[in-house]
């Protein structure tokens, strides 16, 4: 048993040492990535709506039409599509080491809010800008009825998810700090990784 526990850890030290300074790099923008993405979402929870709210039906319907076709720029598909493109790199690359159930764990909660924008709250907004000129619409108050509960219900829900994909990068950050910094990480990486076999056997010696 010693022997296997000590070929795990020798596999698990090559592992460590040949990662790149890249994995370091994609995890960081993944992190920063989603902290742009969940703040965002986290300001339409806590701000935006409940303050469109107070309008007017068809001033709701107005506003939200010009904040939907404003935010369909470079700025925020750079975190929103980067989010998921990074996470699931730095999971790729980061496969082997004891980070990888963080940052996996990060991409499912994640690609779970990106399906959830791309299936209820797009068409939404797709809704909303069909209904019309917002100076034409002969009732506003039943197109913003459609629209409003469903979309603020909802854009909480993608707002807590990708909360938790953020918290789950960032634990995966510091860990990957931790184990650049101590020397000999792959030996101690076992400690940080309650499925590794390793570990048990590291911590009965």
């Amino acid at each position: 048993m010693s022997g296997m526990s000590g070929m795990s850890g020798m596999r698990e030290q090559q592992v460590t040492g040949r990662q790149k300074r890249s994995a370091g790099v994609l995890l960081g923008a993944a992190t920063l990535a989603m902290g742009l993405i969940a703040g965002s979402f986290y300001i339409f929870a806590c701000a935006v709506m409940p303050g469109l709210a107070r309008s007017s039906d068809r001033a709701y319907v107005e506003v939200m039409r010009h904040i939907n076709e404003v935010i369909q720029n470079p700025v925020f598909f750079a975190s929103f599509m980067g989010s998921l493109l990074f996470t699931a790199v730095a999971a790729w690359q980061l496969r082997r080491t004891p980070l990888r159930w963080w940052v996996l764990a990060a991409l499912i909660v994640y690609a779970a809010a990106f399906v959830l924008t791309a299936a209820v709250n797009v068409p939404l907004n797709n809704d909303l800008a069909d209904a019309g000129d917002p100076a034409r619409i002969a009732d506003p108050g039943a197109v913003r009825a459609d629209f409003e509960d469903p979309w603020v219900a909802w854009n909480i829900v993608r707002a807590v998810l990708c909360t938790v994909a953020f918290g789950l990068l960032g634990r995966a950050l510091v860990l990957w700090g931790v184990l650049r910094r101590t020397s000999g990480g792959a030996a101690h990486s076992a400690y940080l990784d309650p499925a590794d076999p390793a570990a048990g056997s590291s911590a009965s010696r």
